[in-house]
């Protein structure tokens, strides 16, 4: 029913207090009067009032309704006929109620908010999986479900299973000799360290020396040849021995050429021509290449077999492992000294087990079309590490590659004027690719074609030259100071300056002096051994077109067949011409012409010595036309070396210049 129309509700809120006293305060009440005959009806609906406000205060204890927080409406025109106001006192108490229940509990929230204190985690793992072994991951696979597993380890436990292990037969014998280590006396806390690295150097340095040793025992039981040094009649040397080539597969055979390591000096290189005298069969129509060491001269460390004419050869430069050789049909071969002696030839002479070993590598019809067409006239090894304080950058190679001696780069130079530099890396792994490309080949030892260079091009000759023909290229060497740089001796006396990486550097051809001889040739060419930027055919430095020095009809005329610098003093050089006379200069001495001068009939010459050690140990290794190789020891007077030979040397060359 709606009661609006009958009477009008005022609803007063009333202050609270702190004390429970606040319910008697003082409220004022206007009635209006109301007629009689409406009195029983206005009670009837006051009662339906309480009721209903009792019925909302039990549903709804801790709810305010929401018609009593606000005044009644008072836009109906009924009301102001009634007259009457009401006031709900029950609502009123159950408010205040509501209201000290809520403010003890924010006041209990805020006390115990001051005694909760939260803590920081500095670090925490959100997920933390050990690794998984092959069993557990066996087991996480497939699962336990109907298996069982059972193994034995050793044979202790073998009680029901089947094992691999074979019984071991032992047999304890006693010895009187007691033990010598920190083990035997019970004190198992020393563990005995051994040095693997330590140990090799030394096995390997002991082997060399009972080596040498066997080596004169045996010599010693052979009368017909004496491998101690003896008096010779050379008034350029003090004594000397030889080589034995007195074998049955060298009879007969002249050397062609011969080659000293760059790093290890006393590893010698010999190239045999064919057999005039054929004694052994199966070797009669092949070349030889005998790998010598100088101080075991009883018979060669390697022999080496090839089909073609060798032209010139050498070892790796770092390490003398690797034997390279180019031939006269243009065709370069590589032989791997390490490898196994079962994989070659092996005869028995003389009842001496002899390995006859054949190419690791040849470029002979593989690389037809980069290969070298014509004869090659020079082969040389190009390494970076002679001085290894001054690093220009300038390798194909890392650092660490050159460091193993395994990885280097070789040139090779034809009488076209081609020339090539190849890459050689050696393969540590059985099976394992090469990276370096395109064209790889051999077995353990991979070479490629690194660059090709034309050193005959017409740009680089005077054009009053290149008219009347186009010049030859004879020989080449590389600046061991900075390998970028190298020289190509012509046949018309001049000396080509390049690079590797073709950069133009000054000067580009090194000249004769005005007026000396024009129509020579630069048969042979060798750089100082001792960092200085200096060459020999005349004394030239590398800055300069024009020599320090030149000596004319020096040797008579006579074409210069070779030309080294001594390894032991900076001042002394050997040279050696057409006509078998070798002369020794001392710039020191003379700067005009040579101190000493032999007459001996000799095809080639090659220098040796041992510039580390203090004794000055020079020698000269000569190959005669019979065969012969002999190990010649300089006077000392020439290969020991003077007080500061070096800054008086560099005084000589100031002036002269």
């Amino acid at each position: 029913a709606n009661y609006e129309d009958d009477f009008e509700v005022c609803l007063y809120d009333f202050d609270d207090d702190d004390d429970d006293d606040s319910e008697d305060g003082e409220m004022e009440e206007r009635v209006t009067e109301i007629p009689v005959y409406k009195m029983s009806e206005i009670e009837t609906i006051q009662r339906a009032i309480n009721a209903e406000n009792e019925r909302i205060g039990i549903s709804l204890p801790m709810q305010i309704p929401k018609e009593y927080e606000k005044e009644p409406r008072t836009d109906s025109p009924a009301r102001g006929s009634l007259g009457g106001k009401f006031m709900d006192f029950a609502t009123a108490k159950h408010r205040q109620n509501i209201q000290k229940i809520t403010s003890k509990q924010k006041k209990r929230s805020s006390e115990l908010l001051r005694l909760i204190d939260l803590d920081f985690s500095v670090s925490f793992s959100l997920l933390d999986l050990p690794p998984v072994n092959e069993y557990d991951m066996y087991i996480r696979n497939f699962g336990r479900t109907n298996t069982k597993q059972a193994y034995v380890q050793c044979n202790e436990d073998n009680l029901e299973r089947d094992i691999q292990t074979e019984e071991i037969e032992t047999l304890e014998k006693w010895t009187q000799h007691p033990g010598e280590s920190a083990l035997v006396s019970g004190d198992a806390a020393l563990i005995p360290k051994i040095d693997s690295q330590r140990l090799a150097n030394f096995l390997r340095s002991a082997c060399q020396v009972i080596a040498v040793l066997l080596d004169e025992d045996r010599v010693a039981t052979q009368p017909r040849w004496n491998l101690r040094s003896r008096q010779t009649s050379l008034s350029i040397s003090d004594s000397c021995f030889q080589l034995n080539t007195n074998l049955p597969f060298l009879h007969g055979r002249k050397v062609l050429c011969l080659h000293v390591s760059q790093v290890q000096r006393q590893a010698l290189l010999s190239v045999h021509g064919l057999s005039e005298n054929p004694s052994v069969a199966q070797l009669d129509s092949k070349y030889l290449l005998c790998a010598w060491n100088v101080w075991q001269p009883s018979s060669p460390q390697k022999v080496l077999v090839c089909e073609s004419e060798v032209t010139c050869c050498c070892f790796s430069p770092s390490k003398a492992t690797l034997v390279f050789a180019g031939t006269i049909d243009g065709s370069v071969l590589v032989w791997d000294l390490r490898e196994d002696a079962r994989m070659h030839l092996c005869m028995t002479l003389n009842e001496t087990d002899w390995v006859f070993r054949s190419t690791t590598f040849s470029t002979d019809g593989v690389l037809t079309l980069i290969n070298h067409t014509c004869s090659i006239l020079a082969i040389e090894p190009v390494s970076t590490s002679v001085f290894k304080e001054q690093n220009y950058g300038l390798s194909y190679l890392s650092s660490q590659e050159e460091a193993s001696g395994l990885s280097f780069q070789i040139a090779t130079m034809d009488e076209n004027g081609a020339l090539n530099l190849w890459v050689s890396k050696y393969v540590q792994k059985k099976g394992s690719n090469c990276t370096l490309k395109p064209h790889c080949f051999g077995k353990r030892v991979p070479i490629c074609l690194h660059c090709l260079f034309l050193l005959l091009s017409p740009s680089l000759f005077p054009k009053a030259i290149v008219c009347l023909g186009t010049p030859q290229t004879l020989n080449i060497k590389f600046l061991p100071s900075n390998p970028n740089h190298f020289i190509v001796g012509t046949d018309i006396g001049l000396v080509s300056h390049r690079t590797r990486h073709e950069l133009k550097v000054p000067p580009k051809l090194f000249k004769p002096q005005q007026g000396g001889p024009r129509s020579i040739s630069v048969n042979t060419v060798d750089f100082s051994p001792f960092g200085k930027p200096i060459f020999f055919i005349r004394l030239h430095q590398m800055t300069s077109e024009h020599p320090i020095l030149q000596w004319d009809n020096s040797t008579d005329g006579h074409p210069v067949i070779a030309l080294q610098w001594a390894l032991t003093r900076p001042a002394v050089f050997f040279v050696l011409d057409a006509t078998s006379v070798v002369y020794i200069w001392d710039l020191l001495e003379s700067d005009l012409s040579p101190v000493a001068k032999q007459v001996i009939q000799v095809l080639t010459m090659v220098v040796l010595g041992e510039p580390e050690k203090p004794n000055g140990l020079l020698g000269i290794a000569l190959a005669k036309e019979s065969g012969i190789i002999d190990i010649q020891y300089v006077k000392k007077k020439w290969a020991i070396p003077l007080p500061e030979e070096s800054e008086k040397l560099n005084l000589l060359l100031q002036q002269s210049f």
